[in-house]
C-alpha cells in the first residue's frame, strides 16, 4: 500500500509539472502573439527600405521601422510646401519596397495687360499655366519665354498681348479737268458745263497690335468703288479789242501777277500787250501807276513779262498795247 501511494504521489507530480510547461509554453506563445501584433501595428510590412522620387529625382532609399508616408519624408529631411502634391498621400503607412513620388509646384511672376501677378503651379511647360491658373491667352499673343519651355522656379513670364485686326480706308480720287474753248464767249467766262465729282479708292488693311500699339499694317486689297467724274469747263476766247498804242515795255516785280502799270489806263482796266519781236502777247490788268521814262507805254509784272520776252537780256522790249472792251 505505501508502495502504490507514493507511485500515486508521483504520478500527481508528474501532471502538475506536465500543467506548468503547458502553462509556460502558452504564455510565450501569448506574448509572442502580441509582440507581433504589436509590430504589425508600426510596420504592416517588416519595412526596411523606401525610394523617394522628388519631382522626377530619385533621391535615394531610406530605411526606417513603422509610420506614414509623412514620417518617411520627415525621417529623409524632404521639405514640402503646400501646393506640392505626394502620392501615395501622407497620411497613408509606408510599405517595404515602395516608392513615394513628389510633384513640386514652381512658383513664377506672369507679366500682362500692365501689371504683374505671382502664381504657384505644378504646370511643367510654361504654357500649361494659363490654363491651369485660369489666365486668359489667346493663340496669337506672344509669350516669353515661349510656351514650350519648361516652367522653372522663379521665372519671369511675359505676355504681349496681340490684336489683329482688318481695318478699311476710304480715300478720294481727284477728278480730271477738260476744257473747251468758245469763241463765241467772253474771254473773261469760264463756264462749268459738267461738274466733277471725286471717285473713291478702298483700302483694306491687316492691321497687328500688340498692347494696343500698331507694329504692322499690311495692304490686303485696294479697290476704286467709285469713278471719279471729269469735269467739263468751257473758257471763252472772244477778245474785243479797242484803241491801240505802240511803245516801249519795261517789267517789275510788284505783286507776281499778270498784272501791269500805266500812266493813263484806269485801274482794273485790261490789255492785250504782243511783243513786235516775236508776235508773242498776253492780257494783263492794270493795278498800278507807271512808268515814268519817256516812251515807255507800260510797266509788265515781271510774270506777264517773262511769257513773252526774257527780263535777263535788255529788259525792255517793243510792244503793241490794245485796250480790250469785254
Amino acid at each position: 500500500m505505501e508502495h502504490g501511494a507514493w507511485n500515486n504521489k508521483k504520478r500527481i507530480e508528474k501532471g502538475k509539472k506536465k500543467s506548468f510547461l503547458f502553462f509556460l509554453v502558452l504564455c510565450i506563445g501569448l506574448i509572442t502573439h502580441f509582440i507581433f501584433q504589436d509590430r504589425q501595428k508600426f510596420d504592416v510590412s517588416g519595412m526596411k527600405a523606401i525610394a523617394i522620387n522628388d519631382d522626377g529625382i530619385g533621391i535615394g532609399m531610406y530605411e526606417m521601422e513603422g509610420g506614414t508616408v509623412m514620417d518617411v519624408l520627415e525621417h529623409s529631411g524632404v521639405r514640402l510646401r503646400s501646393e506640392d502634391s505626394v502620392w501615395p498621400e501622407l497620411s497613408a503607412r509606408a510599405i517595404s519596397g515602395q516608392t513615394i513620388y513628389i510633384t513640386r509646384a514652381r512658383e513664377a511672376v506672369v507679366q500682362a495687360d500692365g501689371g504683374e501677378r505671382k502664381v504657384i503651379s505644378q504646370a511643367r511647360m510654361v504654357g500649361e499655366i494659363f490654363a491651369k491658373e485660369n489666365i486668359a491667352l489667346d493663340e496669337d499673343d506672344i509669350v516669353k519665354p515661349e510656351r514650350e519651355a519648361a516652367l522653372t522656379e522663379g521665372l519671369k513670364i511675359s505676355v504681349t498681348r496681340v490684336e489683329i485686326r482688318e481695318e478699311i480706308k476710304e480715300t478720294p480720287i481727284a477728278f480730271e479737268t477738260k476744257t473747251t474753248e468758245d469763241n463765241e464767249l467772253s474771254w473773261r467766262k469760264k463756264v462749268t458745263t459738267e461738274k466733277g465729282v471725286p471717285g473713291v479708292k478702298q483700302t483694306t488693311y491687316r492691321v497687328a497690335y500688340h498692347d494696343g500699339k500698331e507694329v504692322n499694317r499690311k495692304v490686303m486689297k485696294t479697290e476704286v468703288t467709285k469713278e471719279p467724274v471729269t469735269e467739263t469747263v468751257t473758257q471763252g476766247t472772244s477778245v474785243k479789242l479797242g484803241k491801240k498804242h505802240e511803245g516801249v515795255a519795261s517789267w517789275y516785280a510788284w505783286t507776281g501777277t499778270m498784272a501791269a502799270a500805266s500812266p493813263w489806263l484806269l485801274f482794273g482796266s485790261y490789255v492785250k500787250v504782243t511783243n513786235l519781236e516775236n508776235g508773242k502777247s498776253v492780257i494783263v490788268v492794270i493795278n498800278d501807276r507807271g512808268p515814268t521814262v519817256k516812251g515807255r507805254i507800260i510797266d509788265l509784272d515781271k510774270v506777264a513779262f517773262e511769257k513773252i520776252a526774257s527780263p535777263y537780256l535788255d529788259g525792255v522790249i517793243n510792244v503793241k498795247m490794245e485796250e480790250i472792251a469785254n
